[in-house]
């Protein structure tokens, strides 16, 4: 039996990652990765990603799309025309990243019609507070033919790192400032994480106005990025720091108190 990781490049699925190769070994490790464009994905997680792979002594898989390079979530949507599918799915992630999953899953482990394949077990970096999650995970893979396990829900059975940092290796610099090591400029982040855009990465934000305008859809649901931008702009003038580690609650506030009575946390001024 082999076991896949999905290995993000995040924190959890380099747990999860370690707490595979304790339980399976190294030989019967894979981590499967969708590698993501550079101009999105920051190189300090590509960084993370590989030297987690070197100390484990396991190879990175990849499982990309062929365009990955060039192929930003921006690009996608302007490619098909909308921000996300019917169902509320992001283009992004279909297209980055469930399709080659799939696809690699095909090619190189099938499974018949109502067939649950004992070559390989699917691994996943979801916690015990996500028991929701992984339930919807479980029904979906069994139906596609898979088994799955998620090491850091199983608390009996794990060891005591709870941190990669204490094997000696850095988390990715985004961590910095997020909760997480997803794109920048997140197609499923709220108005926290495109503040946080505006401030860093400015090329993004301009090119996510400019497709929201485009396309004539909203990335954040209720309104378009145009519309806060008065607001992150009088943010930044008040020296309100970006980043979305802190809970949404206190961040914004915060940012009420700051700004007064100038902006709602919707972006309007009152």
């Amino acid at each position: 039996m082999k076991y896949v990781v999905c290995y993000s490049g995040g924190h959890s699925s380099a747990l999860a990652a370690v707490e595979t190769v304790i339980r399976h070994g190294r030989k019967d490790t894979i981590l499967l990765n969708h590698d993501i464009s550079s101009k999105v994905e920051d190189e300090d997680v590509k960084r993370f990603k590989t030297e987690l792979a070197d100390y484990l002594e396991v190879p990175i898989v990849y499982a990309n799309r062929e365009s990955f390079g060039t192929d930003t979530p921006l690009s996608l949507c302007r490619q098909m025309g909308r921000i996300r599918f019917k169902a509320g799915n992001s283009i992004c992630t279909y297209y980055l990243k469930t399709e080659p999953f799939y696809r690699w899953l095909k090619e190189n482990y099938p499974v018949g019609c109502r067939e649950i394949s004992d070559k390989i077990t699917l691994v996943y970096g979801f916690d015990a507070s996500e028991r929701q999650r992984i339930a919807r995970r479980q029904k979906h893979l069994l139906s596609k033919g898979y088994l799955s396990e998620y090491p850091l829900a199983d608390k009996g059975n794990r060891l005591k790192i709870s941190d990669i940092r204490e094997m000696g290796i850095r988390l990715p610099e985004t961590y910095g400032v997020a909760r997480h090591a997803n794109c920048k400029g997140c197609l499923k982040a709220g108005k926290q994480h495109w503040y946080m855009v505006y401030c860093l990465w400015p090329d993004i934000f301009r090119e996510a106005v400019w497709t929201e305008e485009i396309l004539g859809y909203k990335i954040i649901r209720g309104y378009f990025l145009r519309e806060l931008e008065p607001m992150f702009a009088c943010m930044k003038e008040e020296g309100i720091m970006p980043g979305d580690s802190e809970c949404s609650a206190v961040f914004w506030a915060r940012v009420r108190h700051v700004l007064g009575i100038r902006y709602n946390v919707t972006g309007k001024e009152e």
